[in-house]
């Protein structure tokens, strides 16, 4: 697996999993029927803002992260990160090295600590992945979350120092 800086030239291979993923709805705040514009602009940012995907040796995406400031001015030193892993991909590692990647490309620009704002409390993988890497649950947003299945779940806010 290789991970490196995306590119344009990536998003059609990111697109499918992104739009699955969020028309599932069990997993991420974005809308369900979110276009594919909005979706773009909102994972491919410019700016104090970095994409990444994973790749296998065939150059198949297998997943992406993002990296941006969580805040700004005086907070700005906080980052945020997103995850997404292609569903045939998921359980391989991607998730994992992504994860660890993102870690420390945020410890070299600089930021001091890292914070999820919107990890929903039945994702238990996500949730035993990020612990696994050093985030602790600071707090939980009763019923923030309507789970398509479930109903109105948690959101967790998670937090770990760089």
């Amino acid at each position: 697996m290789h991970i490196r800086d995306a590119t344009a030239a990536d998003w059609p291979a990111i697109w499918p999993f992104f739009r699955a993923i969020a028309a599932a709805g069990d997993t991420y705040t974005y809308p369900r029927d979110i276009g594919e514009e909005r979706a773009r602009s909102s994972w491919m940012p410019a700016g104090r803002r970095r994409t990444v995907v994973a790749t296998a040796e065939d150059g198949t995406v297998l997943g992406t992260a993002k990296l941006e400031p969580n805040h700004q001015g005086p907070a700005a030193h906080i980052a945020n990160a997103s995850f997404m892993v292609a569903p045939e991909h998921a359980g391989h590692g991607a998730g994992r090295a992504l994860g660890e990647h993102v870690l420390r490309l945020a410890r070299a620009e600089g930021y001091r600590a890292m914070q999820f704002n919107a990890v929903v409390e039945t994702n238990t993988k996500a949730v035993a992945l990020w612990r696994s890497l050093g985030f602790e649950i600071v707090a939980t947003l009763p019923e923030g979350f309507h789970h398509p299945v479930k109903g109105y779940v948690g959101l967790h806010i998670m937090y770990r120092l760089l």
